[in-house]
């Protein structure tokens, strides 16, 4: 017996170890679960801070304002920040939606077209009553930042930018330059180097604008002539992206990644060509912005 007693003694204590040693390890991977629960959440915050959109800031590089052309100005620099707040909002709303150039098309390139336009407006304001300012159109691209109330920035320009989502990184912009050859065709339909239909059976159809322009002046012609060509071009690159995103997507990416932002440049396409008119002293045409829209036809 009084050798016993010695052996159970041993046994409890090595049973009592090996629970306090499992207690111990169950305490140290818990503490590890709850450090990568915490550098994961971190990261997550990280990621949705990075996925606003930034812009130039474009008060800082104007010169001084005539007094009447202020309010003009202002209007103008109050819409470049509604431009961003949408932006932010369609960045938001659209997480997970299109391939790795969605942000890219459906976003940033038609928000570039946007502030082109704005900013054209802006430097024609001042130009009325005195030097027109130059260099505006380099502030119209902008870029996914880090600071969740970044926008444009200034006075007169909103203070709330809107809030971001995921969003996917940008690439390079969508070709916007000028095409070589001004006459090439009306923008009534597809084009001939559309690329689209395959696959699909539809290309994208846009109302004609050349024949709802008008008379132009001699000094405007050659400008209306490259934006009107430029027309045609975007049909023809939306025709190749129609072809080439077969299949990707929700419901409304056609809608979203290419008649959207296609409708978008569209649009400041047809008013620099309303205000190559007007800076010639003659009448713009109305109207024309009811063109901007495109469909889908079959064929």
């Amino acid at each position: 017996m009084s050798r016993g007693l010695p052996l159970l003694h041993r046994r409890r204590v090595l049973v009592v170890g090996a629970i306090g040693g499992v207690t111990c390890a169950a305490v140290a991977v818990g503490a590890a679960m709850a450090g990568q629960d915490g550098s994961g959440s971190s990261s997550d915050a990280s990621t949705k801070a990075a996925s606003t959109i930034s812009c130039p800031d474009v008060t800082g590089s104007l010169p001084e304002i005539p007094a009447k052309a202020k309010a003009e100005v202002d209007r103008n620099l109050a819409l470049l920040q509604t431009q961003i707040d949408e932006a932010n909002k369609r960045l938001a709303s659209s997480a997970g939606e299109g391939g790795p150039n969605f942000v890219q098309n459906a976003i940033l390139g038609p928000l570039a077209d946007k502030r082109k336009s704005t900013l054209d407006r802006i430097a024609i304001s001042i130009g009325r009553q005195a030097e027109k300012p130059q260099g505006l159109d380099a502030l119209a691209e902008c870029s996914l930042g880090g600071d969740a109330g970044a926008g444009q920035g200034g006075a007169g320009q909103g203070s709330d930018a809107g809030s971001g989502g995921a969003a996917e990184p940008p690439a390079t912009a969508p070709g916007t330059a000028e095409p070589t050859d001004p006459g090439s065709g009306a923008e009534d339909g597809a084009g001939s180097d559309a690329g689209a239909g395959t696959g699909t059976g539809q290309s994208i159809s846009c109302p004609d604008v050349a024949s709802k322009v008008g008379a132009v002046p001699a000094a405007a012609q050659a400008e209306v002539d490259r934006n009107i060509a430029l027309l045609q071009t975007q049909i023809n690159e939306a025709n190749k992206r129609l072809a080439s995103s077969v299949g990707q997507g929700g419901p409304n990416f056609v809608q979203n990644a290419i008649l959207g932002p296609l409708k978008d440049k569209r649009t400041s396409t047809i008013d620099r060509i309303r205000i190559s008119i007007s800076r010639q002293g003659a009448t713009a045409p109305s109207g024309l912005d009811a063109l901007a829209g495109c469909s889908l036809a079959s064929g």
